[in-house]
């Protein structure tokens, strides 16, 4: 399926996906969806319900609980032509943000955007990414006035559909930390009962941040990896998951990180402050690639990745790149979903 070569490149990372494997709606409920388990000699099909079995008690889960908030927005400038701000991050000053901004005419500064009642935009200037903007919402908290305007901002290779709850679906159930612009996807599968059927199992769950950024499903620039560069994301590990980390590892569980996220942030985390692990937070763009070392995890859960994207990297430098190309071969040929609403793995390292 891949031809892997040395030195590798992202053209590596290429395969060909029949656009009907890309699923649009999610699996309902949310833990039906399909879990390919990977080991080194073997593999399971099951369902991503069975995931306490799968574990031993003593475990520790790791899940990401940023919160996608609606963060593009439809409007138009004064003059009636149509303009899309897609919110990214905020900046320093008050009302301030990264944006990318979309008109069927030049963008300039100074420009005026009328999203609503309420809201209105003003472009100020350039950023690395997109333009800076200053949102004005006189009298109303962001959070009301993004709540009445905003729409959830899924990703391009999803469809629109009125009927699917998007809003509802394309959100994890323990989010909480307003900030992200993609779901950490992994998370999806996750329902409050399956969270309680892990602790019934004393394995425990903790939580970190990363607001995830746009850049995170996009496809690399062709190249060899090692000039490839990732755009920064905001992370925070609390001192609450590094004493369960810690906890963990001293009695001989093993600790399981939900999604890439949460891979990056732990493994950020191992970078900046050193093993045995501290509390840290702030940006990061770690760029894992085949043959770095894995720190702090045991034991990954990740959907299917895009082509060419430095998750796919990660998940091979995780399993090694001939079980990656074993396991999307594999998942391709037993019709499992692939992207945000697909399928899941669970990854054991060999």
């Amino acid at each position: 399926m891949f031809r892997f070569s040395d030195p590798l490149s992202v053209e590596h990372f290429e395969y060909d996906l029949p656009e009907g494997r890309i699923a649009q709606t999610p699996a309902m409920p949310r833990d039906t969806a399909r879990l390919l388990v990977s080991r080194p000699d073997v593999t399971e099909d099951r369902r991503f319900s069975d995931l306490p079995d799968l574990l031993r008690s003593g475990d520790l889960v790791v899940l990401n609980d940023t919160r996608v908030f609606p963060a593009r927005l439809s409007g138009q400038r004064p003059s009636g032509g149509k303009m899309e701000v897609f919110l990214l991050r905020p900046l320093g000053g008050e009302g301030a943000w990264e944006a990318l901004v979309r008109s069927n005419k030049r963008v300039r500064f100074g420009m005026r955007v009328l999203i609503g009642d309420g809201l209105e935009i003003t472009i100020q200037g350039r950023t690395g990414s997109g333009f800076q903007v200053i949102l004005h919402h006189p009298g109303e908290t962001l959070e009301a006035v993004l709540e009445r305007h905003g729409q959830v901002p899924l990703p391009p290779y999803i469809n629109p559909d009125a009927q699917r709850d998007d809003r509802h679906r394309y959100q994890t159930v323990f989010a909480r930390h307003d900030g992200a612009v993609a779901a950490p996807t992994a998370g999806l599968h996750f329902t409050t009962e399956l969270l309680q059927r892990l602790a019934d199992r004393q394995i425990g769950v903790a939580f970190a941040t990363l607001h995830v950024g746009l850049g995170t499903f996009q496809p690399l620039r062709g190249g060899g990896l090692a000039a490839q560069h990732l755009h920064r994301e905001w992370c925070c590990l609390p001192e609450a998951t590094v004493a369960a980390i810690t906890a963990t590892q001293t009695s001989g569980g093993r600790v399981i990180a939900v999604g890439t996220t949460v891979v990056r942030t732990l493994e950020t985390a191992a970078r900046q402050t050193g093993v045995p692990l501290a509390p840290w937070q702030g940006e990061t763009n770690l760029f894992i690639r085949p043959g770095d070392p894995f720190l702090v995890i045991d034991g990954m859960i990740t959907n299917f990745h895009l082509p060419r994207s430095s998750l796919l990297m990660l998940v091979g430098a995780f399993v090694g790149l001939s079980r990656l190309d074993r396991d999307y071969e594999l998942a391709l040929s037993a019709g499992y979903r692939f992207y945000s609403y697909g399928d899941a793995s669970l990854l054991w390292p060999g």
